[in-house]
């Protein structure tokens, strides 16, 4: 690992995202980009929303002033510099989901067609043999993109979690590329990680950081979401693939599980699927009563358990198959668990206060 890490550039992007995040501050609530309380987001007071700008601006400074370029970089920081500025717009005027999600679809193409990172293969998910897309890789990967970068989106509902799930995510590919033989590919997660940590330090007011809560805001999970996809794509697709693309579904398994369980429960009860509300995991664990804190911890508990079949299946080369039907599996009963929560709740405190009086 030594022989490829860089230490300047970590150091750039952590040093800029934590001056960054301090000296923009003041210009979040000048120009009306911070987070207002409301049924929803119950914090106190106005937080500022610039901790993805940061980050984003922290990568960007990190990757051109010291020469660490990751693969396709001016399409990359062109699709990240599009998704903050929507992000930023989102946070500041709240845009309709359907011009938000028209907007998403043109950065995905950026990355499918202009930088040419799409998925051609989903390898032998099947069981048949190796599932190539040809020419439908491209509108196959503008669907991931969006629907990756939304499964961010969706689950930064509470603090240090998307920015947790992103340090999962991006240090398990981390050490999936040193497992591998393709270590010289780990700069480009590892200079995302350094920007989110800075953040996190705010966010989460770790010592000598109470009292500058900062959020990540649309901006920031949008960005971590594509930076995310653009890398899992980018080292699964090819000839010099580093891991299976299975593998990659189970690194964001959790994200993308909660989406599609929520997007679901929408569609049934006849709302629109991008419609916000309260009834997102973490809301399910703090209505449950876990703390804030509580509820953070057991949800990047679960994506560790998600990341570890990716990186089990990945050593023990188990069969893409196997792995894609047991996701589909286990995607089925997160569902209908996720449906009847409640009712399980309800009889499993009945259940605890019958045994109780025994």
């Amino acid at each position: 690992m030594f022989d490829y890490l860089q230490i300047v550039p970590l150091f750039t992007a952590f040093f800029v995202a934590l001056i960054l995040l301090i000296v923009m501050t003041p210009l979040a609530h000048q120009f009306g980009l911070v987070d207002h309380p409301s049924y929803r987001k119950r914090h106190a007071g106005m937080v500022p929303l610039t901790g993805g700008v940061a980050i984003f601006m922290a990568v960007l400074v990190a990757s051109v002033a010291t020469d660490v370029w990751m693969r396709n970089n001016p399409l990359f920081f062109t699709a990240s510099a599009f998704i903050v500025l929507l992000g930023m717009l989102d946070d500041r005027f709240q845009l309709s989901a359907k011009g938000r999600l028209l907007c998403q679809f043109g950065v995905a193409a950026i990355m499918a067609w202009s930088a040419q990172n799409y998925i051609t293969s989903l390898g032998n998910i099947f069981g048949f043999g190796e599932a190539y897309l040809g020419i439908v890789g491209y509108f196959f990967t503008i669907v991931c993109v969006v629907g990756v970068i939304n499964a961010f989106n969706m689950i930064d509902g509470i603090d240090g979690l998307a920015g947790g799930m992103s340090l999962i995510v991006l240090l398990t590919v981390v050490g999936i590329l040193l497992f591998t033989g393709n270590g010289s590919a780990i700069m480009e997660p590892l200079i995302i990680v350094a920007a989110i940590v800075p953040f996190l330090a705010f966010n989460l007011s770790w010592k000598g950081f109470k009292g500058n809560k900062i959020f990540m805001g649309d901006a920031g999970s949008m960005f971590v979401g594509l930076t995310i996809v653009w890398l899992l794509v980018d080292h699964t697709q090819g000839p010099a693939a580093a891991f299976r693309p299975i593998t990659a579904v189970w690194l964001i398994g959790l994200p993308l599980m909660d989406m599609a369980a929520i997007m679901y429960r929408r569609a049934r009860k006849g709302q629109s699927m991008l419609r916000p509300d309260r009834k997102h995991l973490h809301n399910i664990f703090m209505r449950a009563g876990l703390t804030s804190r509580q509820a953070l911890a057991a949800i990047l508990f679960l994506g560790l358990c998600y990341a570890g079949v990716g990186i089990v299946g990945e050593i023990l080369a188990i069969p893409e198959y196997v792995m894609f039907w047991s996701f589909i599996g286990l995607l089925m009963i997160y569902s209908y668990v996720i449906q009847n929560v409640w009712r399980m709740i309800r009889t499993i405190k009945k259940s605890m206060r019958a045994s109780a009086k025994n």
